[in-house]
């Protein structure tokens, strides 16, 4: 497919994700199968078309002065990709391209960047979220909205319990990788640029020997500031698929023991073949949705880890499209899961164990006010800074947002969004 054949279909999926309000993977994955000529450069090149439209809807839209799913395209290619006027212009003329520009069109492609833009416009952001975003980040809220609207890298946790950070540097260095800044496990393969396609790396032999994990920085920091160490009793609560439950396994040394919880079958299914792909044996997975079980667990755990349900704001990076389709209800909802996660950790720590508050979420309605609520209605915890295990886990000075709890972003950290808490139940 040429260029405007590309821009064509981009319009077509948007169009499909406004009209019929379906999430993007989808309306992509159905476009595709609709249309099995295209190549998977074509698929991936559509796709990031696709996806920096829903990153900066807002942005764009105030720009083009509209919304639609035409003018959205044209400001990704033109504002984003830095395509030139005549070049994108002449992509209309193309065969099976969208109808030429307008004069309209190419005047604003061409105009100055307004200087009058509201923060939330600036940040694409939902402007219901503004005084949340402004609550956290007070001037800086653009620039953090922003960053959450730039695509995001691709992340690994090297398995210690198989080989070496500088083996898989060896392994993966014909796509760039590096040494993440933070995680000591870390590694970054960065984002893809213009509708070039990102490496696969889940087919490559290192990830089927078991080498490595796809796991954003920012949860690997979380789990390292658990405090998990050889020998200890740990409650994953909400383990999902098994990412933390994998890394707290390597920071454990396959040594103690770790029950990993899932309120979700369904959501629980996946660790099973990661544990073995991983050479992980230090893992109990609990039945799911067995919360009875837990009780046997009462007051024993050294380490209680709770990657609670949130909105995932932290991570639209990734998934853009959940920006414009989270609801005040939605948000409301999480709330009170998270306060029934809280609730039913606590008991599973021992006197002097920590409980740890995990959330890839950047609105603190998910964040510190769960927190305050918790320790409102629960006697007997104290706060550890988050400052304090920084420097006990990872043997140095933690950077700008490590202080009472810890909140990453991709602004100051270049990870995704997460927030972290730690208390600590008195003895």
């Amino acid at each position: 497919m040429r260029t405007g054949g590309r821009l064509a279909a981009a319009i077509e999926v948007l169009t499909d994700i406004k009209t019929h309000h379906r999430p993007a993977t989808q309306a992509l994955s159905d476009w595709g199968r609709a249309h099995r000529f295209a190549g998977s450069g074509d698929r991936a090149a559509i796709g990031n078309l696709v996806f920096d439209a829903l990153r900066h809807r807002s942005s764009h839209a105030h720009r083009m002065q509209s919304d639609s799913p035409r003018a959205l395209v044209l400001g990704v290619v033109a504002f984003g990709w830095g395509m030139e006027t005549d070049a994108l212009a002449a992509a209309f003329e193309e065969p099976h391209a969208p109808s030429p520009m307008t004069p309209e069109e190419t005047a604003l492609i061409s105009g100055p960047v307004p200087d009058d833009i509201m923060p939330h416009i600036a940040g694409d952001y939902p402007a219901w979220l503004a005084p949340s975003f402004e609550r956290v980040y007070g001037e800086g809220a653009a620039n953090e909205g922003a960053a959450l609207a730039d695509r995001a890298p691709i992340d690994l946790r090297v398995n210690t319990l198989k080989t070496t950070r500088d083996k898989l540097l060896s392994s993966l260095s014909r796509f760039g990788a590096e040494a993440t800044a933070h995680s000591p496990e870390g590694v970054r393969i960065a984002a893809s640029l213009g509708g070039k396609r990102s490496p696969n790396v889940e087919v490559e032999a290192a990830h089927g020997k078991g080498w490595f994990e796809v796991q954003d920085e920012g949860s690997q920091i979380a789990a390292r500031l658990s405090g998990a160490e050889p020998g200890m009793q740990v409650l994953d609560l909400c383990a999902g698929a098994g990412g933390k439950t994998l890394a707290l396994a390597a920071a454990m040394d396959n040594k103690g023991q770790i029950h990993a919880y899932d309120s979700n079958k369904q959501r629980l299914r996946p660790i099973w073949e990661r544990l073995k792909r991983a050479g992980v044996r230090n893992v109990q997975v609990m039945e799911a949705g067995e919360e009875a079980a837990l009780e046997l667990l009462t007051g024993k755990m050294d380490v209680v880890l709770l990657d609670a349900p949130c909105t995932g704001s932290g991570t639209w990076r990734r998934r853009p499209d959940a920006k414009w389709r989270l609801t005040e209800d939605a948000l409301t909802k999480r709330m009170a899961e998270q306060d029934v996660v809280l609730a039913l950790g606590g008991p599973q720590v021992k006197p002097g164990g920590r409980m740890v508050y995990v959330t890839c979420s950047v609105l603190p309605e998910e964040n510190e006010d769960r927190i305050k609520a918790f320790m409102e209605e629960h006697e007997g915890w104290e706060i550890v800074p988050a400052h304090d295990a920084w420097q006990e886990n990872f043997l140095n000075e933690p950077p700008t947002g490590i202080g009472r709890f810890a909140r990453l972003t991709p602004l100051t950290h270049q990870t995704d969004g997460f927030f972290i808490a730690i208390l600590k139940r008195r003895a």
